[in-house]
């Protein structure tokens, strides 16, 4: 059941990220933090840089490079610095996924364990996943209280984390990119990550709990016959 959760984390993210095919999200996200007053761009060539981009990450594109109006002038929106940590980032995301996929082949190999030893499944799978969602909960009101205090330091720990450089940190008067993804549109996405992956876990729990109500209801039968 952990493996079920972490799972679902993972495609939270994908979902939150890629959810939407228009990016409406991140159009009311540019709009919310002035993004085409900063870049000097019209919105439509904000929303082409950030297609092209979102097709990078997902592997759709092999370069991370488009010629759009910005700033005044006809240029390449990214440069080197951008397409080194974008690297880095693809391959995360995409490592995320692969993660989540085996994620999934082991919880239904052990599934298919439980079957075989012809163990009492159907009555120990809602127990386990009430005991990894308890798990869980403490995990993210830890997290939940971390991020609302201080997002910034948060955020530069997750870095430090993941990557071994400091080329993620950007210098707004310089890089195009960070003026287009500034910290409060991270901040929003991950409120965005958080409501979709507490959704999914709450409704594989109600219907565990519905399940388990209906394992009892007919043990209870099965037992008055």
């Amino acid at each position: 059941m952990l493996l079920v959760i972490l799972a679902m984390l993972l495609t939270s993210f994908q979902l939150a990220i890629y959810g939407d095919p228009d990016y409406r999200f991140y159009e009311k996200e540019y709009q919310k933090y002035q993004v085409t007053e900063s870049l000097h761009m019209s919105l439509e060539d904000v929303m082409k840089v950030t297609d092209y981009m979102m097709d990078y990450l997902i592997g759709r594109e092999e370069e991370l490079s488009i010629v759009t109006e910005v700033d005044g002038r006809t240029q390449d929106f990214f440069n080197d610095q951008d397409r080194f940590h974008m690297g880095e980032v693809r391959e995360l995301f995409l490592g995320g996924l692969r993660l989540r996929n085996i994620c999934v082949v082991i919880a239904l190999l052990l599934l298919l364990g439980l079957i075989v030893m012809k163990a009492d499944w159907k009555r120990l799978l809602p127990k386990a996943y009430l005991r990894a969602v308890l798990v869980l909960l403490i995990v993210s009101v830890f997290l939940a209280v971390a991020f609302t205090v201080n997002f910034t330091q948060c955020f530069t720990i997750f870095h430090e984390i993941f990557f071994d450089n400091d080329l993620w940190m950007f210098n707004p008067s310089e890089d195009y990119m960070i003026r287009m993804l500034p910290e409060g549109f991270f901040s929003d996405m991950v409120v965005r990550i958080g409501t979709m992956f507490l959704g999914m876990v709450t409704v594989l729990g109600v219907i565990f709990i519905i399940w388990r109500k209906d394992i009892h209801l007919i043990l209870h039968k099965n037992m008055l016959q």
